[in-house]
């Protein structure tokens, strides 16, 4: 009996051991693959970014076939591979059974198990720490020690006259990078069409050496950092979060506990309105728009609705820039007729896609450059371009704000063009210009800020009067000093410890809607 007992226990371990070297081989499958994915993709990003897309991915107009790669390299593909190690294994032992116990191998097993040993512990180790130096996780972990919480610089935006607002209009451009403006680098000036519409000359301004905020870098972040003045954070800074748990779903709020811009301009009788090429659902930008003060919010679904043809959508995104522009004539005419007859103002917010890489190629479009993703960048600034002489000739500069910017630098993955250019910068800058009818154009805006401070920037030009001319964390870049005590008052390491804290408990008050940060 105690042979029987022995023997079966012997079993269950072996099979047990068996067991958790495949589960580890799977696991460092899983992590290496993502790893690479993630590189190639996106480049390096952070936990938080990670957490906030992973939870909100959309096969339609959020990525399409980019999703469904991710699906089968991440989730089928290292699955079968271990699958295959696993039966190309057993029927080993079955061979080796079935030729007979005494036959001697052709070489030691020992020296067998040792190469098997030091596969499978490659495998792991190299899928977890590539994983983690992909993702940041030294630097999320460094985070959730710090010292430092946003909530202690949070400043609640205080309106203490809106004598003068005005009509805003909101322009992000996908991967607006102001570097691709220089022509030394470039086969020629990417902005160049952008930049002869809105020339200093006529009034327009821009904040030279606009930067992105650290910790930023994907749309989300970029419109959140200037429409809310706060760093985008996620599940990890909020652990327990019923709200955020269950992003992606039918949420009601997306930082709900922070005043953002449409906020603001709902408390002031303002009308926004958001056209975004893309399905709106991804990355819960449909929630956040909607918890924040837009009426309607207008994507992939709506133009399909409108009987948009199939030539004018791009099949892992969205609506072309093209077609996009022409529906925001449509709907600038109409906010700002109702405009005129309400007094009410109105905020016109627009998001950009031809620039997305892989860069898709429309009708309007000549590719004159070895490189096609320069001819998109200034093809889709030849649209915007074209919207904002369409505002001109209407007489609609007159009493509405402009703010045109990108949402973020030019993402550096794997897969990506212009590494030779970009890689190495010094100093890699965001596309910005700026429209306030009325105002002295030859005041000069703060240099060097970043997206944090677009906010109350974004507000003041909607002819807004803040109190300490500060939002979020964010002072505005007509200001030409900062206060005392603020955010934007920081030595540089400081501020960048700052904004890196995981802050758990602001953003735990943030994502669940309470009355928290105010």
């Amino acid at each position: 009996m105690s042979d029987r007992i022995l023997h079966a226990t012997r079993r269950v371990g072996i099979v047990t051991g068996r067991l958790l070297v495949y589960v580890l081989i799977w696991a460092g499958l899983v992590l290496l693959i993502a790893a690479l994915g993630i590189r190639h993709f996106w480049g390096t990003i952070s936990v938080g970014q990670m957490l906030l897309n992973l939870v909100s991915i959309q096969t339609d107009g959020g990525g399409g076939a980019i999703v469904w790669i991710g699906i089968l390299a991440i989730g089928v593909a290292p699955l079968l591979i271990t699958v295959g190690i696993a039966l190309w294994q057993y029927f080993r032992r079955r061979k080796r059974r079935r030729s007979g116990a005494g036959r001697r191998p052709r070489r030691p097993e020992w020296i067998m198990r040792g190469v098997s040993t030091v596969v499978v512990a490659a495998v792991v180790i190299g899928g977890t720490t590539a994983f983690a130096t992909t993702v940041g996780v030294a630097d999320y972990i460094k985070a959730g020690n710090s010292a430092y919480d946003l909530g202690d610089y949070y400043v609640e935006p205080t309106v203490t006259s809106d004598q003068h607002k005005r009509n805003l209009v909101l322009i992000y451009l996908e991967s607006g990078e102001a570097t691709l403006a220089d022509d030394q680098l470039f086969e020629k000036n990417a902005f160049a069409p952008l930049q002869e519409a809105t020339q200093a000359s006529d009034g327009w301004q821009s904040v030279e050496d606009f930067q992105q905020y650290e910790g930023g870098g994907w749309t989300m972040a970029g419109l959140t950092s200037t429409q809310c003045g706060i760093p985008l954070k996620g599940m990890g800074s909020v652990a327990g979060s019923a709200a955020l748990n269950q992003l992606g779903d039918d949420v009601d709020s997306y930082l709900g506990g922070a005043t953002c811009l449409g906020d603001v301009l709902e408390d002031h009788g303002y009308t926004s309105v958001f056209l975004g090429g893309a399905n709106s659902a991804f990355a819960a930008k449909d929630t956040f728009l909607r918890g924040h003060g837009y009426s309607k919010d207008m994507g992939l679904a709506d133009w399909r609705a409108a009987g948009e043809p199939a030539k004018n959508f791009r099949s892992d995104w969205g609506l072309s820039d093209g077609r996009l522009m022409a529906h925001a004539k449509e709907q600038i005419d109409q906010l700002h007729a109702r405009a005129e007859d309400t007094g009410q103002p109105f905020n016109l917010s627009m998001l950009t896609l031809d620039t997305h890489e892989p860069v898709h190629i429309y009708d309007y479009c000549d590719v004159d450059t070895r490189s096609e993703v320069t001819s998109a960048f200034f093809c889709s600034m030849t649209q915007v371009a074209g919207f904002v002489d369409y505002m001109k000739d209407k007489g609609y500069l007159e009493d509405t704000a402009v703010v045109i910017m990108g949402d973020h630098l030019k993402h550096m993955s794997a897969g990506d063009a212009f590494h030779e250019q970009l890689d190495h910068h010094e100093n890699r800058t965001i596309f910005n210009r700026i429209w306030v009818p009325g105002e002295n154009q030859k005041k000069p805006l703060r240099p060097r800020v970043d997206q944090l401070n677009m906010y109350p920037t974004i507000l003041e030009a909607a002819g807004l009067t803040l109190q300490e001319r500060a939002a979020g964390l964010g002072v505005s870049a007509f200001a030409p000093t900062v206060p005392a005590g603020s955010a934007q008052a920081m030595e540089p390491e400081t501020y960048s410890d700052l904004l890196s804290s995981r802050s758990a408990r602001f953003y735990a008050q943030v994502w669940a809607g309470e009355d928290s940060a105010r």
